[in-house]
């Protein structure tokens, strides 16, 4: 849709501005979900508390670095995830979050233009 209406001549700020506010709002329902779910997950032992301080170490340490590929098709929906169910900063989580998506929708309309 982005590439449409960019080559339909729509305002490209404000194309830019509203798919990276959508998308990031779906990262968020992720995150958020993540949160929740990790209760979930421990009542049915499929996560250990033991396993998940550590888990929460390491993503403290390199979950940045992986965030940043949360706009990738595949790949982003789980780790905005697993970064709720390790409840990494969440003003991290946004900066970071914003930034890849952001980025992505401007590659795709300085590849369009």
């Amino acid at each position: 849709m982005l590439i449409f209406n960019i080559k339909e001549g729509y305002n490209i700020s404000l194309l830019l501005l509203f798919a990276t506010l959508g998308n990031v709002l779906g990262s968020l329902l992720n995150y958020y979900l993540g949160l929740k779910g990790e209760e979930f997950l421990e009542k049915k032992r499929l996560l250990k508390s033991e396993k998940t301080a550590k888990y929460k170490n390491f993503f403290n340490k390199y979950g940045g670095f992986s965030l940043l590929f949360s706009w990738a098709p595949i790949i982003g929906d789980p780790i905005t995830f697993i970064a709720g169910v390790l409840k990494y900063d969440f003003k991290r989580f946004l900066f970071l979050v914003t930034l890849a998506k952001f980025a992505r929708y401007l590659f795709l309309a300085l590849v369009v233009l």
